[in-house]
């Protein structure tokens, strides 16, 4: 947490009405959209003279004397720290924690740079294998990179440790939520959702345990808004092994069944190290109406199936008895139901997957081995012009 985030105040929050006019009207001077909007608004406590100023001179122009209408300057909830930080009891059992407020980061000498692209939305899912303890730095270093390389929204991170968490907060801190499903010194390894500060305000986040586990395994479930879209996002490390698929399944069909149960009005993502096999899916019924998996919707590109390929990651040694091609890490996808509609129907969706792909597939240099034993997976959405925000 930096010093910036706790020296931070709470202050007025403007109506729901005021800030949408205020976003609206962004949108009309500028000619761009809502969700570039709340990006500069949100960071000057919706005073949109400044907005707009801020905006034109990034982009070199120069903005419209009087443009703002005279909109008095009124102030937002501002974020103070993330909650797993502001609360060293979070995630522990199933309880609703987190701040609400504004995601924009509190530190003002920091530069705000313009989303290039405020039609995506990018979520990453990644097992970055804390739990081997060679090259933990320079491997965590490389997930760093890769999270601002590839400027994820969203980050969803399994078989987190101590030290993996200490130089994520350390180093992505200042642009990303770290909320993590578990407590350095107390759980061997566990999960974290990371949530862009500028591009998704966190309400709340719930940390749900198996209880029949075996492996201390659980469901983070984070609701938020990611660039206007309100969207759940959920991560978990189901049950490893082949001997464990019984349980594996059971909760798979909980995290399954949270999807379906989620407000309609949301769109949901979970994904994470599901040690998933298709037999298994097939066992339980395959996916539910309406959810997607994000590699099948996305084309099945066969250079982006398998997450799991000792035939071309060797991180665990050059063992051929042990090779194995497995795609273990799955995204899923659940639409906004609109009301009157169907689920997952064009009517009533949000985002559109348009591209998966794999990440971190490159050697680290001066240590010849790769970020994690996992390829982390990559979904691109594109926010459709026609969602009502």
């Amino acid at each position: 947490m930096s010093s910036d985030d706790s020296d931070c105040e709470i202050q007025d929050l403007p109506s729901a009405a005021e800030c949408e006019q205020r976003c609206q009207r962004f949108a009309e001077v500028t000619g761009t959209d809502t969700a570039l909007a709340m990006f500069f608004l949100q960071d000057r406590q919706w005073n949109l003279d400044q907005a707009l100023n801020a905006f034109f001179e990034q982009s070199g122009g120069a903005a419209d004397s009087g443009a703002a209408g005279g909109a008095s300057e009124v102030s937002v909830v501002r974020t103070c720290a993330d909650a797993s930080s502001a609360d060293p009891s979070l995630g522990e059992g199933d309880k609703e924690k987190g701040n609400k407020g504004s995601s924009s980061s509190s530190s003002s000498s920091k530069t705000q740079v313009v989303d290039a692209e405020p039609h995506r939305i990018r979520v990453l899912s990644w097992n970055i294998d804390g739990l081997e303890a060679a090259h933990l730095k320079q491997r965590t270093r490389a997930v760093i990179d890769t999270i601002r390389k590839e400027k994820a929204e969203v980050a969803l991170l399994q078989e987190v440790v101590g030290g993996s968490e200490a130089m994520l907060r350390e180093a992505l801190g200042g642009d990303y939520r770290v909320l993590c499903g578990g407590t350095a010194g107390k759980e061997g390894y566990y999960t974290a959702v990371l949530l862009h500060k500028s591009r998704a305000m966190l309400d709340d986040f719930t940390v749900v345990p198996f209880h029949s586990s075996m492996m201390g395994r659980n469901l983070v479930v984070v609701n938020c808004c990611v660039k206007g879209v309100p969207m759940t996002v959920m991560t978990s490390h189901l049950e490893s092994t082949k001997s464990h698929a019984a349980e594996r399944k059971r909760q798979l069909q909980a995290a399954l069944k949270r999807m379906r149960e989620s407000p309609a009005e949301r769109t949901v993502v979970f994904g994470g190290d599901l040690n998933l096999r298709d037999k298994e899916l097939e066992d339980v019924g395959g996916l539910p109406r309406g959810v997607a998996d994000m590699w099948e919707a996305t084309g099945s590109r066969k250079e982006a199936r398998y997450t799991w390929d000792t035939f071309r990651n060797d991180n665990l040694g050059a063992d051929t008895r042990w090779r194995s091609k497995q795609r273990f890490d799955r995204l899923f996808l659940r639409q906004r139901e609109e009301e009157g509609g169907g689920v997952g129907g064009d009517g009533g969706a949000a985002v559109k997957p348009v591209y998966f792909e794999l990440v971190g597939l490159e050697r680290l240099e001066g240590v010849r081995c790769f970020p994690s034993d996992h390829w982390g997976i990559l979904t691109h959405f594109d926010i459709l012009p026609s969602f009502d925000k």
